[in-house]
């Protein structure tokens, strides 16, 4: 699961009783889908393919994984090394552009004859670009280089970026105050006391985490506020009976490892 330490954040910006969270991406469906890693169940995780399948499935969001090679690119890759997911070894940080391209990234399916690719930032948009939004996990990068290269493929309104420490949240801040940062509910929070303490602290435009920490009051107080509530739930016996659960509880979104099923769920529910 990820996590935020978010006691280090510094309260910087949109001091006072007039900030309003900045909206999440439009979408079509009352209820967001976001393709963990891309439909990665079916493809290599954080593949051009693995983000098209999604793509059909009718996902509203692809997650991406950005990091920085050695030579300053951007490149989508859950693991700081490529060690897991490709026949290579070493630190994103450490190779450049070119020799990340060189790899094969590992496919579960050994029956596959075909050869998968670590995607560039650059690819990911033009794909993505009037299909899907990007729910971009903003792992190792320059807020301020990502964002210009966001604007450059027109997909300022189509982002939302999840924060994962103090530098990033007042990186962004700085290189693009009407983005919308995601942050993750920390465990400590179990209320909806807890939860006013916690937006009225960071100010955060959407909530994050996993979706057994919300109860459906919590979920009422965060709509009540303009801040959407879309958590984990992927896991390994991810299913109906949590998304029942999750519906229980309000929830309008849920970040998913089977996008194409919780669909086809909500679908049948007439939330599609």
């Amino acid at each position: 699961m990820k996590l935020l330490l978010v006691s280090t954040i510094l309260l910087l910006l949109y001091e006072g009783d007039n900030w309003q969270p900045n909206p999440a991406p439009a979408s079509r469906h009352k209820f967001i889908v976001a393709a963990h890693r891309g439909d990665h169940l079916i493809y290599p995780e954080n593949t051009l393919a693995a983000y098209q399948e999604a793509i059909k499935n009718e996902a509203d969001y692809v997650e991406i994984d950005l990091r920085t090679t050695k030579d300053a690119e951007l490149i989508s890759m859950h693991d700081a090394s490529v060690n897991r997911m490709t026949n290579g070894k070493g630190l994103v940080k450490d190779l450049t552009l070119n020799e990340l391209e060189q790899l094969e990234v590992k496919s579960k399916d050994t029956t596959n004859k075909v050869t998968y690719r670590i995607p560039t930032f650059k690819q990911i948009l033009q794909l993505c670009k009037h299909k899907i939004n990007i729910y971009l996990d903003f792992k190792a990068a320059d807020p301020a280089v990502a964002y210009q290269m966001i604007k450059q493929y027109g997909m300022e309104k189509h982002v939302l970026v999840y924060i994962n420490s103090a530098e990033q949240f007042t990186g962004w801040r700085k290189a693009a105050p009407k983005m919308p940062l995601m942050l993750s509910l920390p465990d400590s929070v179990e209320n909806v006391a807890g939860m006013e303490s916690f937006i009225n602290k960071y100010q955060v435009d959407i909530l994050d985490g996993s979706y057994k920490q919300y109860d459906a009051d919590m979920v009422k107080f965060a709509e009540s506020k303009h801040i959407p509530v879309w958590p984990d739930i992927q896991s390994a016996g991810e299913g109906p009976a949590d998304w029942d659960k999750a519906l229980d509880k309000g929830l309008s979104g849920l970040q998913t490892d089977h996008p194409a099923a919780l669909v086809k769920y909500l679908k049948g529910k007439g939330l599609r």
